[in-house]
């Protein structure tokens, strides 16, 4: 059953890697994995102190990281008094970008499997999503700053368990998982897991096949330039926008809302959520982060000049980024 890292293993090897760890099956497995096939790596587990074994689980991990070398990042959350999912996943991954910037980890690692691939399908297709936000986790992704690598996209729970099992590997469960009050929860045990059990080898195939087909749509725009959070991509069809913006935000840790896709394919110039600015031709799309400088008269007219749309001018100012710098020349805005 291991064979399956073998690829990602080997692109991995020479890495500084960075495993994001919680002690319980997903990530347990991955652990013992990378161990097998002698990848370098540390671990960074959060104790978000809502279950008393908690703690057990962060001393496992330190006990872990000793026994085989490794370092364990280790920090308490706040405590979150609404929407817990959503502010748990933003503060991990603050603070493993934060580990990632201190202590110059290349990659990040996540134990994201096949029932998590399923379940976050399920979710989104029953709010309205295209193609890139279906097949929102991919194998390896590229992040500002790092990449973010999750080896076990194909593999199902109960073979991760299986496989700890045989070799008698330590892990823990996580109770709360079974609460289905939570959404992503009953998703799970309702949907998820079942068609997993029943449909596997189908659905692993589908996804094999739809990332396919999204790297068919990817190879329609390209990245023309970037500089610190600039991007300037090139398109090959106007109507590409929204997935273009869509995976080049998902990468900057934004994720578009269907209501945000259609704004951007209906409109030539706008602002997300007072956060980023986009701007489009027929053949290129700008993003940046919105901001509202005062520009001196001279920058603006170099701007203008060189076709740099209005809503991005501000960005570049504040950055010190030279427009003649950026490889784009269109009629003056």
């Amino acid at each position: 059953m291991k064979n399956f890292l073998l690829p990602t293993s080997y692109f991995l090897l020479n890495k500084k890697n960075l495993l994001a760890f919680s002690a319980g099956i997903d990530s347990s497995a991955l652990f013992f994995l990378l161990i097998e096939h002698k990848v370098p790596f540390d671990i960074a587990i959060v104790d978000y102190e809502v279950r008393p074994e908690s703690k057990r689980e962060v001393a496992h991990a330190q006990t872990l990281a000793k026994q085989y070398s490794l370092k364990c990042h280790t920090t308490i959350a706040p405590k979150f008094e609404s929407n817990f999912e959503s502010q748990a996943r933003t503060f991990r991954y603050a603070w493993f970008e934060s580990l990632i910037a201190e202590h110059g980890y290349e990659t990040l690692l996540t134990a994201h499997q096949l029932n998590d691939q399923l379940e976050w399908f399920l979710m989104r297709l029953t709010r309205g999503a295209g193609l890139h936000e279906l097949i929102g986790m991919e194998p390896v992704q590229k992040r500002s700053g790092y990449t973010l690598v999750r080896p076990l996209l194909a593999v199902s729970k109960a073979e991760l368990l299986e496989y700890l099992t045989e070799h008698n590997y330590p892990y823990f469960v996580d109770e709360s998982n079974h609460d289905t009050h939570h959404e992503r929860n009953r998703f799970r045990h309702n949907f998820s897991d079942p068609l997993i059990e029943r449909y596997g080898k189908g659905i692993r195939r589908s996804f094999s096949y739809l990332a396919h087909d999204k790297a068919v749509l990817d190879s329609g725009f390209s990245l023309l330039f970037q500089e610190k959070e600039l991007h300037l991509l090139q398109m090959n069809h106007p109507d590409l926008a929204p997935k273009a913006a869509d995976k080049t935000l998902k990468n900057l840790g934004y994720l578009l809302s269907a209501a945000q896709r259609e704004e951007i394919a209906n409109h030539t110039s706008i602002v997300l959520a007072n956060r980023w600015a986009i701007a489009r031709s027929d053949t290129h799309l700008w993003i940046a982060p919105w901001r509202t400088a005062s520009m001196p008269k001279p920058f603006k007219e170099r701007c203008r000049t060189l076709g740099i749309p209005p809503k991005i001018r501000p960005y570049l100012y504040e950055e010190g980024i030279d427009p003649v710098t950026i490889p784009y020349r269109t009629t003056p805005a």
